[in-house]
């Protein structure tokens, strides 16, 4: 596994503490995004005025493999509504549907993902099943979350708000590689 740069957001010490054994879910993710810089200035966006933070995820993983983490596994990052306590949230850098998440004629998720983004997260991915005692379970977050939004483009039709990591995802083999069990939010709850 390539190094993990460890590199914390501005708020990371505002985001709630956890224990490492109340975390059992790893949930995937896609920046929808150009590039990791944006992806980093987007987390750095302080959203929630109450508690000064913003959304982020713990690691990002770059087109070339490089491995970042923003957040501490001890820090609850804000990356899927109603999972954060429990989950870590890793990012791989993919644009997406970028710019147009959410118009009806740009739900495309046509970038694949790189060779060497996928070796890094399943070293990521097994690197943290050895180290946290009680992760099982993994999730895509178009997995948890299914809520659809009125279209930007057209405000007849409705789209999926979350659709990462998208259908070029290569769940096969990663879950080959791995030890965990995907799931879906009816089972997660």
């Amino acid at each position: 596994m390539p190094p993990v740069q460890v590199e914390p957001l501005p708020y990371e010490a505002r985001l709630d503490p956890r224990e490492r054994d109340a975390i059992d879910l790893v949930v995937i993710h896609c920046t929808e995004l150009p590039d990791l810089a944006m992806a980093r200035r987007f987390g750095e966006e302080i959203l929630y005025t109450g508690s000064q933070t913003g959304n982020s995820g713990h690691f990002y993983i770059d087109r070339d493999g490089s491995v970042h983490q923003y957040v501490a596994l001890e820090r609850v990052a804000n990356h899927t509504r109603g999972y954060n306590a429990r989950a870590v949230g890793i990012e791989l850098v993919n644009r997406g549907r970028y710019p147009d998440w959410l118009a009806a004629g740009h739900q495309a998720m046509d970038e694949p993902y790189t060779d060497a983004q996928i070796d890094a997260l399943v070293a990521l991915l097994n690197r943290l099943h050895a180290d946290l005692p009680a992760l099982r379970y993994i999730a895509g977050h178009e997995d948890l979350d299914t809520t659809e939004v009125v279209a930007t483009d057209d405000a007849n039709r409705r789209v999926r708000r979350k659709r990462d990591p998208g259908p070029l995802f290569p769940w096969v083999r990663v879950l080959g590689a791995i030890e965990l069990l995907r799931i879906e939010a009816d089972a997660a709850a």
